[in-house]
């Protein structure tokens, strides 16, 4: 693949796996990449070691990417601007860039889940807070390990700004990285939120010792609720059956990098939420944001049962099997 293209100088807000793992895809394409962390002990010994031992393990990182734990030297003279923050931190972190990036800077936001204060999605938290119009979110199929690893990934970039979405496209996408264009950044950014808390039920099934009969109608029938949720919100059904929907909730329902699926494996074991969680250095977002989903879906009258008891695990103690009875004992229906 020949992508001809011009570097850029981008700055990555946020040192977690996603965030280290895009650096490495930019770094590669030939762009001048700096990436800001939040703690500069921790940035300081990324640089020494050469390593992100905390979130990507095992990946050499090369010399020619900038670690630095201060804001005003990952923001000056940027191009671009991504935002890979855990959508928990994602509203403070991006309010303290505010009036730091450069006014031509553009915003592409990878971040999959919803801001916990408002239910807003990330792409508009971003434009509140850091007051730039130039916004974009990238989604889909891509765990950060095998990103890192070399491992051939496609995803979707969305934009309001086709332009935006056309320059995103040429300065991501190398032979190992192919990048997509869409136009339906809700639908794009809907489906990488939702996905997660399908997630977690596929893993409480796996966690209860089911099978693949099991997994294959969580996966299913997930998707649908996602889909009627999305279209509910303004997005594209045809998003849905695209590498944002379904491509991303088979990823994150099947893999064993996935965190959500690992977590809905624990509690479906018999393990307590707040002890998984506390254990945990990476974020679950399906965790976080199982609640904003139901509401969401309460608020647009959309049937979501997946969703519901996945709630219902792990925000009011319900027993996993009392939560797989309650939806194999719902009303019979038509498909």
């Amino acid at each position: 693949m020949t992508i001809h293209r011009k570097a850029k100088n981008i700055c990555i807000i946020g040192d977690g796996g996603w965030g280290t793992a895009l650096a490495l895809v930019l770094n590669k394409n030939g762009h001048r990449v700096t990436i800001w962390g939040p703690f500069a002990d921790y940035i300081e010994q990324i640089k020494n070691s050469g390593e992100n031992a905390s979130y990507l393990p095992g990946i050499r990182l090369p010399s020619s990417l900038e670690w630095t734990a201060n804001r005003n030297a990952a923001a000056a003279d940027a191009d671009i601007a991504v935002l890979a923050v855990p959508t928990k931190y994602y509203r403070d972190v991006a309010e303290s860039f505010h009036g730091l990036l450069p006014k031509t800077c553009r915003i592409l936001s990878v971040a999959k889940g919803f801001d916990p204060k408002t239910q807003k999605r990330m792409t508009e938290i971003a434009e509140e807070t850091l007051g730039h119009h130039s916004i974009a979110a990238l989604s889909g199929p891509s765990h950060a390990e095998e990103v890192a690893a070399g491992i051939p990934t496609a995803v979707t970039v969305a934009s309001k700004n086709q332009e935006y979405s056309s320059d995103l496209q040429k300065i991501f996408s190398n032979n190992l990285f192919r990048v997509y264009t869409s136009d339906d950044v809700t639908g794009i950014e809907l489906g990488g939120a939702l996905k997660n808390v399908i997630a977690v039920a596929v893993g409480v099934s796996d966690g209860l010792g089911f099978g693949d009969n099991t997994r294959a109608a969580l996966i299913t029938r997930g998707l649908v609720e996602i889909t009627r949720l999305g279209q509910a919100l303004g997005a594209k059904v045809s998003t849905f059956s695209g590498l944002s929907g379904l491509g991303d909730l088979i990823v994150t329902c099947t893999s064993r990098h996935s965190r959500n699926r690992n977590v809905g494996e624990r509690l479906g074991k018999g393990e307590k939420i707040d002890a998984i969680m506390s254990g945990m250095k990476q974020v679950a977002e399906g965790i976080w944001n199982c609640s904003i989903a139901r509401d969401l879906a309460r608020k647009a009258r959309i049937d979501v049962p997946i969703t519901n008891e996945v709630y219902a695990i792990v925000h009011k103690g319900k027993n996993p099997l009392a939560a797989v009875k309650s939806l194999m004992s719902r009303g019979v229906k038509p498909e």
